[in-house]
């Protein structure tokens, strides 16, 4: 509840407007809403963000966290929001700390992503069911009207494909205009593993990617990446890295330890065989003296010799 004073000040002095009574919302149900490929794909859009430090902080990467952009009606809940220049309070004991809130983050997210699941949530038209219930505006509609700069759809599974819809597509991703959302990716969208949807006000890019993410099994991901399309590693892959990169500087290391020892020891041989042919020199000096030395006893000189 907004309360003002009798006799508001003048802009810009102190409590103008106290603290919004937000008691009336629901901001957790407990509800379980996700099947696991897009569970997983929540994590794989929000744990790299946090652990590569890709992004300057603070910023806030969250999934599956409603979006209360209203005192007044439900929020919209994205698969995955990022939003740049805000951090989570400390307490979260505080219900005004638990969600999104427009009005105490003083922004709306940079970025929201929706993971289709089915053909009932509302990515980018309305579905049969929710026109009945009396809903008027697809989440698309809803983030443009609210001002979210970037909007992502991803369809791993082919769900909405209708020509209002994918059309064809696996991602699409919209920017915010003065008229709306004016689509980011080309008109047949994204169907190809590799490529880079850029996103300029994030610095960040967005690719598909297919691999393994904490199973064997190779599967189909929307990921984060750089401009040249390098996906952004999870704390795992990082770590997987940083080990194979520890083991090939250790074997490099040890391939120039070997490479040294080689050296040495050719070297040593070096040492040994000029040691050797010295020796033999010094021999053959030796035998020369004493022939010359016999020679000069019976009266002949070596020198004069043939």
């Amino acid at each position: 509840m907004v309360r003002l004073d009798e006799n508001p000040p003048v802009v810009g002095t102190e409590d103008i407007i106290t603290e919004l009574d937000i008691s009336h919302l629901v901001i957790e149900d407990d509800t379980p809403l996700d099947n696991f490929q897009s569970e997983l794909q929540q994590r794989l859009l929000v744990e790299p963000l946090c652990s590569s430090r890709v992004l300057t902080p603070p910023f806030l990467a969250a999934a599956n966290v409603g979006l209360f952009y209203k005192l007044k009606g439900d929020p919209i809940v994205p698969d995955m929001l990022l939003s740049l220049g805000v951090q989570r309070a400390e307490n979260f004991s505080e219900r005004r700390h638990r969600s999104y809130f427009v009005w105490e983050f003083g922004k709306v997210p940079d970025v929201c992503i929706e993971i289709v699941s089915n053909q009932e949530g509302d990515e980018l038209i309305l579905c049969q069911k929710s026109q009945q219930r009396g809903k008027v505006a697809s989440k698309k509609d809803i983030y443009a009207q609210i001002g979210v700069p970037y909007y992502v759809v991803f369809d791993p599974l082919r769900q909405i494909q209708g020509e209002a819809e994918m059309n064809g597509a696996l991602l699409r991703v919209w920017s915010i205009s003065p008229i709306g959302y004016t689509e980011l990716t080309s008109p047949q969208g994204v169907t190809q593993i590799g490529e880079v949807v850029w996103l300029e006000g994030i610095g960040l890019g967005l690719t598909l990617w297919e691999g393994p993410f904490e199973e064997d099994i190779s599967r189909l991901w929307l990921r984060w990446c750089d401009r040249n399309g390098r996906v952004i590693p999870t704390g795992a892959e990082g770590q997987a890295f940083e080990r194979q990169r520890a083991e090939q500087e250790h074997q490099r290391a040890e391939q120039e330890r070997q490479r040294a020892e080689q050296e040495h020891q050719r070297a040593e041989q070096e040492r040994q065989r000029a040691e050797q042919e010295h020796q033999r020199a010094e021999q053959e000096r030796q035998a020369r003296e004493r022939l010359e030395a016999y020679l000069r006893s019976q009266g002949i000189n070596p020198d004069q010799l043939p």
